[in-house]
């Protein structure tokens, strides 16, 4: 036998390494886990799932989990959405519907009269024979990579139809590249890993230790965070936005549920861009011109000489046409001489110039309207965007609709809703609602009735919307002189008597007594006459006898 016959046969690359590599990826993955679980036995940190058990009125139920958020929100900075429970059990002749979305759709600036409680009215009223369960889950200052989870997690508790009216805050929300909340890693695997981790409890411990403690201080927090049209960091943002929406339709799908996909209305025309910037390039030479041809189209226009001043304005536009408050001036010009259209045109290039990304822009509409249109029948489009412009004059949505560059008035909540309630109709048991009286939406008088949106509520969230418009970025805005003496206006609008404001909400409650809403306002109501009256409608505005009471003056009661 030969020498090399004796000699053992080598190892090949891959026997030798492939359980040397195994052994180093599976030990810290089962420490990991390992450490993960013993955190979880010894009750360290906190589940971060959108619902938790609990009772509601004695009976078993989902509600809302206060912790959900953690993943997306520094610490100190966590957005809550109102309080909501979905019941364990789905008794029979029920449709439940999830309102999904940001704190448009959420109902700010006061859910108790957002779209989804003027929706509810309008089908409790018209279809006694079937009850209808919404829950809200809008919250203020999220987007659609927390949206996607929130319907993931929905899809497990039998929804009928899911309404998602969102993208709003796709740069400035959590992972936006915009945004103060989170990192803005725009690729999506990372995305997912970061919130996983930051869902974990070894995840939250690290977080705590290293994570320094903020404070949420509005739309002021993003006043650094300024994103141009043309930033390659868009792309990736309107890319994540459509796989997301994506996802969403498919935890639909997946349920059995019908999804209702909303474009978003912003004001055009009566809230100018929050940001500005000139456009790359620009020599100092070229900006000194741009800046006389604007200060002297300015002087123009503040005397009225609107043609004229929309010839210098044009003329800087030459210049440069990125930014956005000459394109917001030139459209006000061109209104003010009757060219309509052109001044919506320019009144768009100018929100889509918005270098403080706080409204929807034309390409996040856009892809609502594709994902809508080639998701199936399952799936609904309502083009709010277009719905506003129709009931806006001129085709041009202001602030008649919008309180400021987003938000409902009411007179936008009873249309978005009357649209949602058309759309709702044909997808409702056949048999229930052949025994409706009536079919058509209920007046935006009777639904304001049933909801006691009462003249003393209108004028309060009128002097909430002025308070808010008082910080920045509102006051550095064209628009924001006018925006404020128009809420001043809505402020000081019909009066009514404190005992009219009981009578209202007593009536309220009579027609639907199980409202927690309608007791937990009149509540609020009460406080500055009655304090011991106040105390009781708190009380019965709880979900559970466990369910603290707070007066409003932070008092607790029980």
């Amino acid at each position: 036998m030969t020498d090399s016959a004796q000699r053992p046969k080598p190892i090949s690359g891959l026997r030798f390494w492939f359980p040397r590599v195994a052994v180093a990826l599976v030990i810290p993955v089962l420490l990991l886990a390992l450490t993960e679980g013993v955190l979880r036995l010894l009750h360290v940190g906190y589940s971060t799932d959108l619902i938790e058990p609990c009772t509601i009125h004695g009976r078993p139920a989902s509600c809302y989990n206060l912790f959900f958020p953690a993943p997306f929100f520094p610490p100190g900075m966590i957005k809550t959405p109102q309080f909501f429970s979905i019941p364990l059990d789905k008794p029979k002749n029920t449709y439940r519907i999830f309102v999904l979305g940001e704190s448009a759709a959420m109902g700010d600036p006061d859910s108790a009269y957002g779209f989804s409680r003027y929706l509810e009215v309008m089908l409790r009223t018209r279809f006694p024979g079937i009850r209808f369960e919404i829950a809200n889950t809008g919250m203020v200052a999220i987007n659609s990579h927390v949206i996607r989870e929130i319907a993931r997690q929905l899809s497990a508790y039998q929804p009928d139809l899911f309404i998602v009216y969102a993208g709003s805050n796709e740069v400035v929300g959590p992972y936006g590249p915009g945004t103060v909340l989170t990192s803005s890693s725009m690729n999506p695997a990372l995305i997912r890993t970061s919130i996983f981790l930051r869902s974990s409890r070894i995840g939250q411990l690290l977080t705590s230790a290293s994570t320094k403690r903020s404070e949420w201080r509005g739309m002021e927090m993003f006043l650094d965070k300024q994103v141009r049209a043309s930033s390659p960091r868009m792309e990736p943002a309107y890319r994540n936005f459509a796989s997301n929406l994506r996802d969403i339709v498919e935890s639909a799908r997946t349920s059995g549920a019908h999804v209702l996909l909303c474009t978003v209305a912003t004001n055009l025309k009566d809230s100018s861009p929050f940001g500005s910037l000139h456009r790359d390039g620009l020599s100092t030479e070229a900006l000194h011109s741009w800046e006389a041809l604007l200060q002297q189209g300015m002087a123009q226009e503040n005397a009225g000489a609107y043609a004229d001043a929309v010839k210098l304005y044009i003329s800087a536009a030459q210049i440069d046409d990125q930014y956005a408050d000459l394109q917001f001036r030139i459209a006000r010009c061109l209104w003010a001489v009757g060219d309509y259209a052109g001044a919506r045109d320019h009144y768009v290039r100018a929100r889509d110039l918005d270098t403080l990304r706080f409204r929807a822009d034309s390409r996040i509409n856009e892809i609502i309207r594709s994902v809508a249109t080639s998701s199936g029948s399952q799936v609904r489009l309502l083009d709010a965007q277009a719905l506003f412009a129709a009931n806006s004059q001129n085709g041009v949505i202001g602030g008649e609709l919008l309180y400021d560059h987003v938000h409902f008035t009411p007179v936008a909540n009873y249309l978005f809703a009357s649209a949602a309630y058309e759309d709702i109709l044909p997808l409702l048991p056949a048999n229930l609602v052949a025994f409706a009286g009536a079919t058509a939406p209920p007046s935006e008088a009777e639904c304001e009735r049933l909801l006691a949106f009462t003249a003393h509520d209108r004028s309060r969230v009128a002097s909430e919307m002025i308070d808010r418009l008082q910080r920045s970025p509102f006051t550095n805005q064209l628009t924001h002189g006018e925006q404020v003496q128009s809420l001043i206006f809505r402020a000081a609008g019909p009066t009514e008597t404190p005992q009219q404001t009981a009578t209202e909400y007593e009536w309220a409650i009579t027609q639907a007594p199980n409202d927690l809403t309608l007791h937990y306002k009149f509540g609020l109501f009460l406080f500055d006459y009655d304090r011991n009256a106040a105390a009781q409608e708190l009380i019965l505005a709880r979900p559970n006898d466990t369910f603290p009471v707070f007066l409003p003056d932070g008092t607790q009661i029980r």
